[in-house]
C-alpha cells in the first residue's frame, strides 16, 4: 500500500466492476475495505503487489484494455426498480440474472419503460452521469390531453421545477396525444414534473435512444451485449470528461471561499460595531432609571402621605381646641380679671 503511487482504491474497485466509485467510497468510510488485512483511509492508492478485499471477498485487478467490462442495453419493463439492493423486489439486477455483477448507469422510474445501460465498468459510470457532459437521451411520451404546439414551445424553452429552470431542449408532436422529447439533463422524475406544471399528466414514458444506442427491437424484458462499435462510440462520447471534473471541483471551492468572506465580515462588524449595535450594548441603563423613578415616585408618595396625615391630624387638634374654649365660657373672664 502506497500513498504516492499505484491507483486510487476507489478506481480499482470501481474498475473491476463490484461497485461505482461513490458505492466504493462508502464501503471505504464504512471500513469494509482492506488493504492487506488493514482498513484504509479515502484516497488510498493500490499498488501491484497489494491485496483489495471488501467484506472478505478478493477484488480481482481488471484488464489494461478493458476486455473484460460488460456492457449491456436493456429494455426496462414497467414495474422494474433500479437498484443493485437485491433485498428490493422486483430490482434490475434479478430481473436481467447476469452472472457478473454489473450495476445501471443512471435510472428509469419504476412506471417509465425503455432503455437503459448496465455495465461492470465503474469508471463509465462517472462519466455518463456528469450532467455538464450533455448526453442526448430521448423519449416519447404519451399525456393525458392533445398536444399543442404552445405546450411544445414552452416544454422546449424550459419549464421551472425543483427551484430551478430545466435547459433548453427537443421536442416535437408525434400525435395527438403523443410527443418526442431529447433531454440532455437527469433530473429527478424531470419529463412527468414538466408536464405536470404545464397541467399535462404523463400515461406512458418510454425511453428510446441513449446517445448513440437504440432500443431497437429489444422486446420488455431482453438484453443485449453492446457492439464492440457502440462501446468504442461510448468512450469516445465520454472522453472529454476530465474536463468536467476541473469544472466541478471549481465549483465546490466556490462557496468555502465566500463562507469564508461572510465569516470575516461577521468578525469585522464584531469589532467595529455601528452606532445601533453600541446602543444594543447598554441595556442596563434603561432598567435602572426605571427603577430609580419607582424608588423617587415611592418616596414622593410616602411624603405625600405623611403629609397629608400631619395636616390632618392638625387639623383635628384645631378643631378639638376650638370645641374646647368654645364649651368653656370662664376662660375669657379670668383673663379679662388678669390683665
Amino acid at each position: 500500500m502506497d500513498s504516492s503511487s499505484g491507483i486510487r482504491l476507489n478506481k480499482f474497485i470501481s474498475d473491476s466492476g463490484f461497485c461505482s466509485r461513490r458505492e466504493a467510497d462508502h464501503l471505504i468510510e464504512q471500513r469494509r475495505v482492506t488493504i492487506n488485512g488493514k482498513p484504509p483511509e479515502l484516497g488510498t492508492r493500490v499498488g501491484a503487489d497489494d491485496e483489495v478485499r471488501v467484506d472478505g471477498r478478493q477484488i480481482q485487478a481488471s484488464a489494461v484494455n478493458k476486455s473484460d467490462r460488460v456492457y449491456i442495453a436493456y429494455n426496462k419493463p414497467i414495474g422494474i426498480t433500479c437498484t443493485t439492493e437485491v433485498n428490493v423486489r422486483g430490482n434490475i439486477i434479478d430481473a436481467i440474472g447476469h452472472r457478473q455483477r454489473i450495476f445501471p448507469i443512471g435510472r428509469l422510474d419504476k412506471p417509465s419503460e425503455g432503455l437503459i445501460f448496465l455495465t461492470s465498468d465503474g469508471d463509465i459510470v462517472n462519466k455518463i452521469l456528469r450532467a455538464e457532459n450533455a448526453h442526448d437521451k430521448e423519449y416519447l411520451v404519451s399525456v393525458d390531453k392533445p398536444v399543442s404546439q404552445r405546450f411544445i414551445d414552452k416544454m422546449c424553452a424550459g419549464v421551472p421545477i425543483l427551484d430551478t429552470l430545466t435547459a433548453p431542449c427537443k421536442a416535437h408532436m408525434t400525435g395527438r396525444f403523443e410527443f418526442n422529447i431529447v433531454l440532455t439533463q437527469g433530473l429527478n422524475r424531470q419529463i412527468r414534473r414538466m408536464c405536470e406544471f404545464l397541467g399535462y399528466n404523463v400515461t406512458k414514458l418510454k425511453r428510446v435512444r441513449i446517445m448513440s444506442v437504440s432500443l431497437g427491437k429489444l422486446k420488455p424484458g431482453q438484453w443485449r451485449n453492446l457492439t464492440p462499435q457502440e462501446v468504442e462510440q461510448l468512450n469516445n462520447a465520454v472522453s472529454g470528461s476530465q474536463k468536467t471534473t476541473s469544472i466541478a471541483t471549481t465549483a465546490k471551492k466556490a462557496p468555502r471561499r465566500t463562507a469564508k468572506k461572510i465569516t470575516e465580515s461577521k468578525t469585522a462588524t464584531k469589532k467595529a460595531p455601528s452606532g445601533l449595535q453600541k446602543a444594543a450594548l447598554k441595556p442596563r441603563t434603561k432598567p435602572t432609571v426605571k427603577s430609580t423613578t419607582k424608588q423617587n415616585s415611592a418616596t414622593k408618595s410616602k411624603t405625600t402621605t405623611k403629609t397629608k396625615n400631619q395636616t390632618n391630624s392638625q387639623t383635628k387638634h384645631n378643631s378639638a381646641e376650638h370645641h374646647h374654649r368654645g364649651n368653656n365660657p370662664a376662660r375669657p373672664a379670668q383673663r379679662k380679671q388678669k390683665r
